[in-house]
């Protein structure tokens, strides 16, 4: 029997239909990649309005703001968005010195 350290499911601001797997990872302490992770999904524009609105508040980008919820979701999330340049992956990397308020991730969620 193996023990499982990290689990991969469809997981972004507009997918939340892995919430019951990323529960079960935290309480028994897997990593969670979110697949997906800047997706805009089905609800795009609710979603999009929102992430505009706090990315203007943060002078960031709307896929640092999806990686900055992610990243502040849940402390097994470990986001991997695929970059196919040096400067998207800056970018990224960027996302994770941005805070999210109580009130963005309100707006978010």
């Amino acid at each position: 029997m193996a023990n499982i350290v990290s689990v991969q499911n469809r997981y972004n601001l507009t997918d939340r239909s892995s919430e019951p797997v990323l529960s079960k990872c935290e309480r028994d302490g897997i990593a969670f990649l979110p697949w997906s992770p800047l997706s805009a999904g089905s609800d795009t524009a609710r979603v999009s309005g929102a992430i505009a609105a706090v990315a203007a508040r943060h002078r960031a980008t709307a896929a640092q703001v999806a990686i900055a919820w992610l990243l502040a979701r849940s402390p097994v999330m470990l986001p991997i968005p695929g970059s196919s340049s040096l400067a998207h992956i800056e970018e990224n990397v960027q996302a994770a010195r941005l805070r999210l308020s109580d009130a963005d991730r309100q707006a978010l969620d």
